[in-house]
């Protein structure tokens, strides 16, 4: 079992790196950490960066997450390439772009690139700066699509610690790997990512980024509304290249201890996303459905 023990980063490919800078730090808040040889580095914590745009293709990159150690890294590549996954070990110079000592790359079955990290580099000492007041806590979770939700369920639950908290039909899976009830979701579709999910401090962070989404002409794609499923108060909005970005407060937590049963959330329900029942601009997405 190879164990996750936070998410890291999100790389995706921009066709116009302006645009994307310019909508990441006046819309979303986001700080500008560096750019350097085409790639933009951005921060929400005390991570280095969250999201990482590169110069080049539009598209995702990679997804990240880190690992205890450089043990717990050699294990994985060794349980992944049991399996018949193929891993390559990721170069210094990689590394060095990504803000990590060590990773190695592997396609998860819905053909979405996975980064396994490991020393990713921390500015605890130095606060973040956010471009604006959206109230942001820390970089929260990522959706990915896939062709077969069921089939990736089953490999990210098979090979890591990675525990099943509901479903939405069959055409999305929320699964965690501490007690955050998601820090992955995965959703029916191509390949790619779906969104980019920040936490919020209040609920009145979530209702002022509204009305400075709407008074700056950005789609609202859902919300505000509250998910049955975690709780949270949350707010979809749309970005350069079609990327989605997400707000949410006040996620239902899943301590270990307890005894929790996945549930199943029926999309023909009118409330099975939102329990406020508003409604989508998204209806090609299987949240909007």
């Amino acid at each position: 079992m190879i164990t996750l023990k936070d998410l890291a980063y999100v790389r995706s490919g921009t066709a116009d790196l302006g645009s994307q800078l310019r909508f990441a730090q006046d819309i979303v808040g986001l700080e500008l950490v560096a750019v350097e040889d085409g790639t933009a580095y951005l921060r929400a914590d005390d991570r280095h960066h969250c999201v990482a745009f590169v110069e080049g293709k539009q598209g995702a990159l990679s997804h990240g997450f880190t690992l205890a150690d450089t043990d717990a890294l050699d294990a994985a590549e060794a349980q992944l390439e049991a399996a018949g996954v193929k891993v390559a070990r990721g170069t210094d110079a990689e590394a060095r772009q990504r803000r990590v000592r060590h990773f190695i790359s592997f396609d998860d079955p819905g053909g979405n690139t996975i980064d396994l990290a490991v020393g990713q580099i921390r500015l605890e000492s130095r606060p973040v700066h956010f471009a604006r007041e959206a109230g942001i806590t820390e970089f929260g979770h990522i959706g990915v699509e896939a062709p077969d939700v069921a089939e990736m369920q089953q490999f990210w639950c098979q090979h890591f610690n990675m525990k099943v908290s509901d479903w939405i039909g069959e055409t999305a899976c929320l699964m965690r790997f501490d007690p955050v009830h998601h820090k992955f979701a995965v959703f029916h579709d191509d390949t790619g990512l779906a969104h980019i999910n920040f936490q919020v401090a209040s609920i009145d962070d979530i209702m002022r980024s509204w009305h400075f989404l709407e008074d700056n002409d950005v789609e609202i794609e859902m919300g505000p509304g509250r998910h049955p499923q975690s709780t949270a108060v949350f707010l979809y909005f749309k970005g350069p290249e079609g990327i989605t970005w997400e707000y949410s407060w006040n996620v239902r937590l899943i301590p270990d201890d307890m005894d929790w049963q996945p549930r199943y959330f029926d999309p023909s329900e009118p409330d099975f996303i939102d329990m406020w029942r508003g409604k989508t601009t998204r209806l090609d997405h299987p949240l909007g459905r």
